[in-house]
């Protein structure tokens, strides 16, 4: 069975895939000083790009787990959330608090999705 690492650095890819199944890396804001809506959006637009790279996109999404820094901001995260998800193909989700690498960031989400079919 074969791995395939997509921009892949000494310490981790930003996705691997194998046997059709794409795991990505947590994604994070490039806009920090934006408030929980926006950097939500940033975030969902960078899993689009990767998901798209990796021949998949929003509605081949098995699962997501999204990390808060403050679960104060849960409706704000929800609103780009709820905007950008396919109505009918949500997939299954967690969401935690937790203390995130960099202040700034108030949202990091990781997903797990499949290959479109050829």
């Amino acid at each position: 069975m074969s791995i395939e690492f997509y921009q892949s650095s000494n310490r981790f890819a930003e996705a691997t895939i194998t046997n059709g199944l794409i795991f990505l890396a947590g994604q994070v804001p490039t806009n920090e000083n934006a408030e929980i809506s926006a950097q939500t959006t940033n975030v969902l637009a960078q899993i689009d790009k990767i998901l798209h790279a990796c021949n998949s996109d929003k509605q081949h999404i098995c699962e997501a787990t999204i990390y808060l820094a403050n679960m104060q901001d849960y409706a704000g995260m929800n609103q780009a959330w709820d905007a950008w998800i396919t109505p009918g193909r949500a997939p299954a989700r967690a969401c935690v608090q937790a203390a995130l690498a960099n202040p700034q960031w108030k949202v990091e989400i990781k997903i797990t999705a499949v290959q479109k079919p050829d």
